[in-house]
């Protein structure tokens, strides 16, 4: 908890420029972690500040000296507050994240949305597929807010989509992100243990980002990650419980020439260890060529 900015003092804030300051400076006091969209104390104090006074969040300077009224004020310090003192992520506070363009609405039933394959769908999954016009079908396993199946449905304008997960309560907010885009015609929400009710499907694409950090990493977890569902983060002693179960049922529901992309945070070395055999291909994302591995049908088989 701040000590140096208490929130029950705010009195001297009079504009954007002051509360930024305060947000800042209060938030690195409290050693929050920003694993959750921002980059760090500012960008994610201009971001909730922005949210909170309803302004557009890619204009911050025209505002900074704008005066706040009071119930602006009232607004604004039980958000930091809340963001210090709970230390609940942003995207829980403002009931929204983002992937590119596309905005999600999240709240503590799914896990903040933030994988490296949406970066993938964003480049067409080029070169791995040579025609987004052509994939018919696509499956995003672990599909929490439903946000990775929604871009895959903008991207693949032609595919039925699938998006399957087992918790309900997650499946109850990728709804409504589904509903938002209007993609209840060609998006399917199953709920589902991974491939357990999926039948004899079989798909052109398979995505997902399964849960994948290990046990010793669970117990060392920023109190920020607390919040996220347990089940959307660890994945047995060695975080690979979830992507042995989809490497070994995959060729199964793949199309011949079909692809099997699966992120897995910092275990690749484990990986390779476990699976010498498998020809991965690492694909190269922002933070490098370590965390997302990707698969064809024969591969596989």
């Amino acid at each position: 908890m701040s000590t140096l900015h208490p929130f029950s003092d705010t009195t001297e804030l009079l504009s954007v420029r002051d509360w930024l300051r305060f947000a800042v400076s209060a938030f690195t006091e409290s050693k929050l972690s920003f694993g959750h969209g921002s980059a760090s104390a500012y960008d994610e104090a201009a971001y909730l500040i922005l949210h909170t006074l309803h302004l557009p969040l890619d204009t911050l300077e025209p505002f900074l000296d704008s005066r706040l009224t009071q119930q602006e004020k009232k607004a604004l310090s039980e958000m930091l507050k809340l963001r210090v003192e709970k230390k609940i992520p942003a995207a829980y506070l403002t009931h929204e994240a983002f992937l590119g363009a596309l905005r999600f609405y999240v709240d503590e039933r799914v896990i903040v949305p933030r994988s490296f394959i949406a970066e993938l769908l964003h480049q067409n999954l080029f070169p791995w597929v040579e025609s987004t016009e052509g994939v018919g079908s696509v499956l995003d396993m672990c599909t929490g807010s439903g946000c990775l199946a929604i871009l895959a449905a903008h991207i693949f304008p032609n595919a039925e989509v699938d998006a399957v997960d087992l918790s309900s309560d997650a499946l109850a907010v990728a709804k409504r992100n589904v509903d938002d885009y209007a993609l209840q015609e060609r998006l399917h929400l199953i709920e589902s243990n991974l491939f357990a009710k999926l039948g004899g499907k079989k798909y052109d694409v398979i995505i997902s980002n399964p849960p994948y950090v290990d046990a010793e990493s669970v117990a060392a977890l920023p109190a920020e990650y607390l919040h996220e569902p347990k089940l959307a983060l660890g994945s047995g002693k060695d975080g690979l419980d979830a992507t042995r179960e989809i490497l070994k049922q995959a060729a199964t529901h793949l199309n011949p020439g079909g692809i099997l992309i699966v992120e897995i945070g910092h275990n690749r070395d484990v990986l390779e260890a476990a699976y010498p055999a498998l020809p991965f291909n690492w694909l190269d994302v922002a933070a490098g060529d370590e965390f997302v591995f990707l698969l064809h049908k024969e591969d596989l088989q």
